[in-house]
Order: C-alpha cells, then structure tokens, then sequence
C-alpha cells in the first residue's frame, strides 16, 4: 500500500513549515499528487496539581479567527528533546516547571496533509519559575477544573484538537471517563 515519491516541488519554506508537491506512484501503477507541510512537531501539556485542576492559556488564533482556551503546547526547536521541549513550553506559556512530567504518547494532528505529530505530557504538580514569553505570542493562564475543562469539551468551549485529545487521557488514566 506504499506510494513511491517521483519527483518533488518546493513551494515554500518559513520559519516553521515547509510546503512540498510530491508527484506519487500508487502499487497499482496509478499517480496522483500529494501537498504535504513539513512540521518538525510539537509538545501538549496536561498541567495538573493536586486538587485536580489543569492550566489553560487563553490566546488569539488567527486561522480559526478567534480566541481559544487550550492546554499549553508548542513547537521542538530541530533536535530538541520532547521533555525538555515540554518543559520550556510550559514554562513560557504558564510560568510554571512541572515538578513530574509523564510522556502520554501522542497523534498525527492530520495525517492527509502535514507530518505533524504532536506529543501529549502529563505534568503532575508544577511550580513558578518562568520563562520569557515569546514576544509574539498573547496568552492569559487560567486554572480550571479538570472536570470543567472536560464538560468545555462537550459543550464547545474547548475546541481545538491537542487540547481535546490531552484532557481526554489524563481523565481516562485517572479513571474520570
């Protein structure tokens, strides 16, 4: 079921992505075309302290064209370990170091079209020590309860993929789901 790349066109390289055309061979003989945009990943971390309550950020996204409420998450710099990555993350995003932070595997975000893969953590308890935000980044923390943060799932306030998939198994590891 493996397809053979033919040829490759770059159309674009930023900071983050890279955009590539792959000409592709099918097993059967047939060819297509395939947009692929090239990510070199991502953390998600599920910030939880011991009345069970998680760390949220608050920020504005411009390709949903709103402010969502997401767990903190955000891009590996190229080799970047995925704990230390998640570290650094939470810290710039929240203010906060876990003080145990648990890998919790992870998932493709859309496998049709780009190779991101996000990796999901578990930081049980944390403490402040912040990290400069990046200056392009808004972002306001709020401390909600596990269980609100799961009912912001249902109801539509909790949207964004990452953040769905993270809650959801640190509620079905502590058996809430």
């Amino acid at each position: 079921m493996e397809e053979k790349i033919i040829d490759t066109r770059a159309i674009y390289a930023g900071r983050v992505v890279r955009l590539d055309v792959h000409q592709v061979e099918l097993p059967n003989g047939v060819q297509g075309r395939r947009e692929i945009l090239t990510h070199p990943g991502a953390v998600a971390i599920v910030a939880l302290d011991d009345e069970q309550h998680v760390l949220l950020v608050r920020q504005f996204r411009l390709a949903a064209n709103q402010v969502m409420l997401e767990i903190p998450a955000g891009t590996r710099e190229p080799g970047e370990d995925i704990f230390v990555c998640a570290e650094r993350e939470l810290r710039e995003e929240t203010g906060q170091r876990p003080l145990k932070l648990e890998h919790l595997g992870g998932f493709f975000v859309a496998p049709g079209y780009t190779t991101e893969y996000i990796h999901l953590f578990l930081a049980e308890g944390y403490e402040p020590a912040p990290l400069t935000m990046d200056a392009d980044e808004q972002i306001s923390v709020e401390r909600v309860p596990l269980r609100e943060a799961l009912a912001m799932i249902d109801d539509g306030r909790i949207i964004d993929g990452k953040s769905a998939v993270g809650l959801l198994r640190v509620a079905r590891r502590l058996s809430l789901v």
